[in-house]
Order: C-alpha cells, then structure tokens, then sequence
C-alpha cells in the first residue's frame, strides 16, 4: 500500500510537469474559467447581484473544466495512443498511474477554485465564502461526480479526433442550462426542468450557499443527494466500461 501511494505521488508529479509543458492544454483546461470570471465580471461590474450569481457559476464551471472535459481529452488520447496499454505492461501499477491523471486534474480544480474564491473577495465585492466547510464539502463532491463523469463519459468516444466535438456536445449545453452565467431561476420552465437534473446545477447551487449566501450545508443537502447519485452512476459505468487497449472501429 505504502509503495502504491509513493509510486502514485511520482506520477502525479509527472503529470503536473507534463501539463505545464502543455501550454495550450493548460490554457484551455486552467485559464479558461479564469478568463470567463474575467469577461463577465468586468460585464456585470455595476450589477451586484449579477455578481454573486456569476462567482460561484464560474467555480462550478472551472470544476467542470477541469475534470469532466480534462479527463475525457486525456483518456481517449492515452487509450488511442497505446498509452494505457503500454503502461499495462509495465510494473507500474495501473491503480497509480491513473491515481496520478486524477490527482492532478483535481490540484487544478482546488487551485481555480482558490483563485476565483480570491478574485471574488478582491475585484467583484463577493466576500470571503460564508461557510468554509460547505464550500469544501461540494468541491470534493463536485470534483468526485464530474471527474467520475468524465473518466465513464471518455468510453463512448471513438477516437481522439471526435473527442472534442464529443465533450463539447455535453460541455458547453450543460454549462449555459445549468445557471453558470444567469441565475437559473430566471430561466423558462422547461430549461429549468431540464437543469434541476444536472448535476453541476447543484453543484453551484452548493457553491453559491457557501460562498454568498450563507444558507449553510443543512439547507443544501438534497443538492449533495443529487450530486452524489450522479457519483455513483459515473464511478460504476467508469468501471464497468474501463479499457487499456486502443479501440478497433
């Protein structure tokens, strides 16, 4: 157990280094949400309101961002690049090696998080979270259910050259129904049907508890109900559908 988890800390520092020498996949997968709190907060500046609504929506779509879409990209790549099943047959065990791709899609989810958490309280009059231990309960949730999400989603995807059009096809719908940008109460009705059953609606709904309002993790409990029975779902098809070898279609 000892050796697995010293292995899994070597990968993971490899993958951290491996990513920065990535730029445009780090732009992509760690800048991005930063710009967008960027755009629309300088839009919304004169509209508290509009702020505290676009704070947390922005943590929620950077959790997304980074573990969701970051790990869909990345599995398919390594599964259709031989990746995966070289590192199969290697002595490194499989559980490290992928302990090592999740751990550093999660440092980037805690980092954005603690950046837009900072920005808030800096340039956009949302002050420190309200609720520190809510804001750490649904960012380990958030981060376990998309990452789940994303790792289960990745085996569906043919091939790498159809991955982007693949994740964006959910990404990009599911953050603009689920209230990243407006307050999704303001929504038509049947949008808003449609986002009750999302789990990153519930996700920024927990987030913006502990950030801005303060409601407390107690008023918030059905939102974790949701995200974790999306958990459950995408660890079990995560497994269940899990493949080292590169795909034959």
């Amino acid at each position: 157990m000892t050796e697995t988890l010293a292995l899994t800390w070597r990968q993971y520092r490899l993958e951290r280094r491996l990513f920065w020498r990535n730029p445009t996949a780090a732009f992509f997968n760690f800048f991005l949400p930063l710009l967008f709190l960027a755009l629309f907060g300088a839009i919304f500046s004169s509209n508290q309101n509009d702020l505290d609504v676009i704070v947390p929506g922005i943590a929620g779509l950077a959790v997304m961002s980074t573990t969701f879409s970051a790990l869909a990209h990345n599995l398919v790549f390594l599964r259709e690049q031989g990746v995966l099943k070289r590192m199969r047959g290697t002595p490194l065990p499989g559980t490290a090696y992928l302990g090592g791709i999740l751990a550093n899609a999660v440092t980037n989810a805690a980092v954005q998080i603690a950046l837009i958490v900072l920005a808030g309280r800096l340039f956009f009059g949302v002050g420190w979270p309200e609720d520190w231990l809510e804001l750490a309960v649904f960012v380990v949730a958030g981060v376990g259910c998309l990452a789940a999400l994303g790792i289960a989603y990745a085996h569906v995807i043919p091939n790498f050259d159809a991955a982007p059009a693949y994740v964006n096809i959910v990404f990009l719908p599911v953050i603009f129904i689920s209230g990243v940008f407006y307050d999704v109460e303001n929504a038509p009705q049947f949008l808003r049907d449609i986002a009750q059953a999302l789990p990153l609606t519930h996700v920024i709904n927990g987030l913006s508890g502990a950030m801005v309002t303060g409601a407390g993790l107690q008023h918030h409990l059905s939102d974790l109900l949701v995200v974790a029975l999306w958990a459950a779902a995408g660890a079990f098809f995560a497994v269940r559908g899990f493949s080292w070898d590169q795909r034959r279609s």
